[in-house]
């Protein structure tokens, strides 16, 4: 009997630690909200999000740690999300969730500053951003 006890007290010493060390679940969420018309820079800033994704983080979007949402605001099945982000019309987010917080990241004015007048700008800073937030 003494045995078992020890045996567990062992193996509480290498668990523990472990379990304690391990990071906790992140995804990141980009979201893309719009409305039903849409200018040349909100199409440009769909354009250009899916274009980073897609050539940058390939992997990520397949096993689900990154994700793109798009959101029209002007869907009734969508008010609850754009009022959680206050998004009326065009904008960028990107939120980072662990399994204690969620952080969210505004890109909007970044997003129409570059995505239509300087797109390399545009995906560059985004995969940058991403890249830091996955760290």
């Amino acid at each position: 009997m003494k045995t078992k006890g020890y045996t567990l007290f062992i193996l509480s010493l290498l668990v523990i630690p472990a379990l304690l060390a391990q990071k906790p679940v992140q995804t990141l969420e980009v979201l893309y909200f719009h409305a039903t018309r849409r200018c040349p820079t909100c199409m440009a800033i769909e354009e250009n999000t899916r274009k980073t994704l897609n050539t940058w983080f390939a992997d990520q979007l397949k096993k689900g740690t990154v994700k793109l949402t798009v959101v029209d605001v002007d869907d009734e099945k969508n008010k609850a999300l754009a009022e959680k982000y206050e998004a009326t019309g065009s904008a960028l987010f990107i939120t980072k969730t662990t399994t204690d917080k969620e952080s969210k990241n505004d890109m909007t004015d970044f997003a129409f500053s570059y995505a239509r007048n300087n797109p390399d700008k545009f995906i560059r800073g985004m995969k940058d951003k991403i890249s830091a937030l996955l760290k």
